[in-house]
């Protein structure tokens, strides 16, 4: 039977929503207004959405309660403190974002909450992507004076692994976010905080759609240099293009969720044709939130594609695609029955586990029960690397009993 006692689960995909503190104690104090900051505001008028105005007014009838907490960048607005912060609550109470804080549990913006939180749901170690700056750190690219954007970067870094990590050495996996307008400073982030211990970096799945170059040219070898010699994979979730998969103005958000997938999709042929694993034998990344089940049709298409057609364009020739993938990329799951059905055709040492909280995909507090239901016809050595190993050893995480 898979998840004996001694496998640790090992999410490589929760999310964190950044308590108030994290810029306003950071930043020098001629930034502190422009910097972002939380505040309270009256969306019901502004936001244009029923659902959103008839919950905001659902807090209370007192006028204070009806405010809507917010984050306030150089004057924008950005609504939604809680993106998708839905852990506790049942499916028929989805539908809308938190707007205040404490509308959600205090382990999503709590270090110390979300280490009892995880112990709740089975969870030993968990690597906690962003929610205000977005799962790449993209917020900042909007930022008009470059100076306070670098420090604002430089703040969530600080934060993420001076204190949230900081709080639980052997349960969270550090991540950092870089200057993604200018690589010699993303680089340079990328040193600055492998010296204090980071262990991962996130990136966007697609870069053109942010306005920024492709992977096709040397615009981000620093970048890519500089995580290959700290040994940090990039974490591409699924989303941090800014693209979503919409099919028309009028399908449900239904559509886009049951499609997110193909972000990863996009992502994992575009580096298998780009020259990047080539100029950069050892790097990795790691595809978030994307599923597995896909792997084996598409890199079965690519790899005929790649027979066919490499020969007259500008493409790798002596590589198989297939062969790059199970070198450089890893994929994780939630409930993904077909990728694990098929896990010999993914690659099960390329494999790893989610639990996504506080994300509506998560199982919590069940997620460790929901993990060893769908890996019971799993051997158990395959099953331990799944759910742990695989990740300990992608991020260079080792258990802490061990020397």
């Amino acid at each position: 039977m898979p998840l004996q006692d001694y496998m640790q689960l090992i999410s490589v995909d929760d999310h964190l929503i950044e308590p108030p503190s994290v810029w306003q104690d950071r930043l020098p104090k001629k930034y502190l207004e422009a910097g972002p900051r939380i505040v309270e505001k009256d969306m019901s008028s502004e936001v244009g959405d029923e659902a959103l105005s008839a919950a905001l007014l659902s807090h209370s009838t007192n006028s204070k309660t009806r405010l809507a907490e917010v984050w306030s960048y150089e004057g924008r607005i950005y609504p939604n403190i809680g993106l998708n912060a839905v852990a506790g609550k049942k499916p028929q109470e989805y539908g809308m974002d938190p707007t205040r804080y404490d509308d959600m549990l205090p382990g999503c913006y709590d270090a110390k909450a979300r280490v009892a939180d995880m112990d709740i749901d089975g969870v030993q170690s968990a690597l906690c992507f962003p929610s205000f700056p977005r799962f790449a750190g993209t917020v900042f690219l909007e930022g008009q004076d470059k100076e306070l954007a670098l420090l604002s970067v430089k703040a969530w870094n600080d934060f993420h692994l001076d204190e949230w990590a900081a709080t639980a050495p052997d349960r969270f996996i550090p991540v950092i976010i870089l200057p993604l307008w200018d690589p010699a400073a993303a680089a340079a982030e990328i040193y600055r905080c492998a010296a204090k211990g980071a262990k991962a970096i996130t990136f966007p799945e697609n870069t053109v759609s942010l306005g920024l170059p492709s992977f096709y040219t040397g615009h981000w070898d620093p970048v890519f240099q500089a995580a290959q010699e700290t040994n940090m994979p990039l974490c591409m979730h699924f989303g941090s293009s800014g693209r979503a998969p919409i099919t028309s103005p009028e399908a449900p958000m239904a559509v886009m969720i049951s499609l997110f997938g193909t972000n990863s999709m996009y992502a994992t042929a575009d580096l298998l044709f780009s020259p990047v694993f080539y100029k950069f034998p050892n790097l990795k990344v790691a595809l978030s939130e994307g599923g597995i089940g896909w792997v084996p049709y598409l890199l079965e298409r690519i790899d005929l594609t790649w027979e066919k057609h490499r020969w007259y364009q500008n493409v790798n020739k002596e590589v198989r695609p297939s062969d790059l993938f199970r070198e450089h990329i890893f994929g994780c799951f939630i409930d993904d029955l077909e990728g694990i059905t098929r896990r010999e055709q993914v690659g099960i040492d390329n494999i790893t586990w989610e639990c996504d909280y506080p994300h509506s995909d998560s199982n919590w507090p069940n997620s460790r029960q929901f993990a060893a239901k769908l890996l019971a016809e799993v051997p158990d050595d395959e099953a331990h690397k799944i759910v742990e190993l695989n990740a300990r050893k992608l991020y260079h995480f080792p258990r802490q009993d061990v020397v």
